[in-house]
């Protein structure tokens, strides 16, 4: 047997030792550990690794001294032990949950602000193309990245995946052009695989892309299902499902960083129906003992966000215009984080769903922002290579990825937790603290103009506390200080699009600039 003496706390102890090879291991056998200290005990699933090694994974929750004992039909003997979970480093700050109803927070209390893009399969792609992406994220600064660990058949995605997750053997590809490829979509002639038989080593791949985003301080958004496919997995059986599932949950669940999305377009799924959604979240549930945030995606028709197993709303505008303006309608309905995980997509596609502008991107995120949720990035964009950002990643060819950390970075300064969109003036989008004593005790509005472009705005709030005001030009991401002003005051500003204005409590001795609109 083999395990590490000490590890951090939210971090992953990892139990290994040798076990029956015969049958198959991944369902004849079953492995378990339950880990005990003074403030918890739990109860987890190992799985079979392949090569006659099962494992047992666990993230404690406690600076603390734990005992364990793995056991199982797997073998004979009962293992024992013990660890220490010491404190972890200063970028560790756990796993993240929902706070302040809307928002979210690390484990720590942290606040944690998402601002992620999709890339499907950038994990099935070339070492090359991973190293390229990873050094894109990098630059980035997304937060959040959403992708798929079943690989995707759809346009421009006609390409094999470097893995599988089955054993077996998938279709000729050779016959795919991009005239014909819609009709092998969820098709399962010509596979030849084992849904019993895992392959281990697309797993062990997809670890080492999580822990390698974790440490980059990226959350991993796993997409678990999805209907663009064309090698059978969107069509396997309840049984084959349910192995699947647990599987996967007891590979990945000790990972701090992940969060579980049950499917990309669930209503597309047509082989699926209510009752399996719901069985899956059932097995997330009772085998992820972690309570990892959790999710589904809609094409169409929202899934019932008010289920009590949903953590946060994962959601796909319905409207060809409007998805950033019916946060404020979303947060009333659901009375939970909304995330808006495609908004649509920077690029130049023939699809409607691919070709926004960046100005427009942009826009909608910081319209997000501003009424309480949470945008999310995504880029479409033909080129020389045939390697879109949206599905392989690879290098980021757009405008607005730049513009982002400059808003995760004015999201960050929030006092206390979380935004929350106020009725303020009927042409402007206004957000103030989620926490209406911190918003009465700082003065914090943040106003942003969207796609209107005023040369001045006039103030009051009351006749004797002091305003310091600051004018943000979101397109080119420049904060501008104003001055400090009481009563009555005027803010000048460009006549261009996508600006705001900041406004803060100042101390009782700020001093009173005069100002004239004209």
């Amino acid at each position: 047997m083999n395990y590490p003496l000490s590890v951090e706390k939210w971090d992953v102890f990892e139990f290994s030792c040798e076990g029956r090879t015969e049958g198959n291991p991944f369902s004849d056998y079953e492995i378990c550990g339950i880990f005990r200290s003074s403030q918890e005990t739990v109860r987890v699933n190992g799985f079979y690794d392949g090569n006659g090694i099962y494992r047992v994974r666990f993230m404690p929750s406690f600076e603390a001294t734990y005992t364990f004992c793995i056991q199982g039909t797997f073998s004979d003997r009962v293992y024992q032990g013990s660890f220490e979970a010491t404190s972890p480093e200063q970028s560790n700050h756990g796993p993240v949950r929902t706070a302040n109803t809307y928002h979210f927070a690390y484990e720590d209390g942290t606040p944690y602000y998402p601002v992620g893009t999709t890339c499907y399969v950038w994990e099935l792609q070339s070492d090359e193309r991973i190293d390229e992406t990873l050094k894109s994220l990098a630059e980035s600064g997304f937060n959040k990245l959403r992708f798929c660990i079943l690989p995707k058949h759809y346009d421009y995605n006609l390409g094999e995946p470097r893995s599988y997750p089955f054993e077996g053997t998938p279709m000729d590809s050779s016959i795919l052009t991009k005239e014909n490829f819609l009709q092998y979509t969820g098709k399962t002639e010509g596979n030849h695989w084992d849904f019993s038989q895992f392959n281990t080593a697309h797993f062990q791949h997809i670890e080492k892309c999580i822990l390698t985003l974790q440490k980059m301080g990226i959350e991993a958004d796993l997409i678990v299902m999805h209907p663009y496919d064309r090698w059978g997995f969107s069509q396997m059986t309840g049984e084959q499902d349910e192995q699947y599932w647990k599987y996967v949950l007891a590979r990945f669940s000790a990972y701090r960083n992940v969060w579980w999305s049950l499917a990309n377009e669930y209503d597309l799924m047509e082989h699926k129906t209510l009752e399996d959604w719901e069985f899956y979240a059932k097995l997330i549930c009772e085998n992820d003992p972690y309570g990892h945030l959790r999710s589904i995606h809609n094409c169409r028709p929202f899934y019932d966000h008010t289920r009590p197993w949903i953590t946060h709303c994962s959601i796909q505008r319905q409207d060809l215009y409007k998805s950033s303006e019916l946060v404020n309608e979303w947060r009333i309905r659901y009375r939970k984080p909304i995330v808006l995980d495609e908004i649509a997509y920077e690029g130049n596609l023939q699809h409607g769903w691919g070709n926004i502008t960046a100005e427009e991107m942009v826009r909608r995120f910081w319209e997000a922002a501003c009424r309480g949720g949470y945008p999310g990035h995504g880029e479409t964009y033909l080129n020389e290579d045939g390697v879109l950002w949206w599905s392989h990643g690879g290098r980021l060819r757009g405008e607005s990825w730049k513009r982002v950390h400059f808003l995760h970075g004015i999201m960050c300064q929030t006092p206390g937790i979380g935004l929350a969109p106020k009725e303020q003036e009927w042409d402007e989008i206004c957000a103030v603290p989620e926490d209406e004593q911190l918003a009465a005790k700082t003065g914090y509005h943040l106003i942003y103009y969207s796609f209107m472009r005023p040369s001045f705005r006039e103030f009051y709030f009351d006749d004797s506390t002091w305003y310091t005001v600051e004018v943000i030009d979101t397109w080119e991401m420049t904060t501008e200080y104003r001055g400090t002003f009481k009563g009555r005051f005027c803010v000048e500003l460009p006549g261009k699009q996508y600006m705001a204005i900041r406004i803060r409590r100042a101390q009782q001795d700020g001093r009173e600039i005069s100002s004239h609109c004209h």
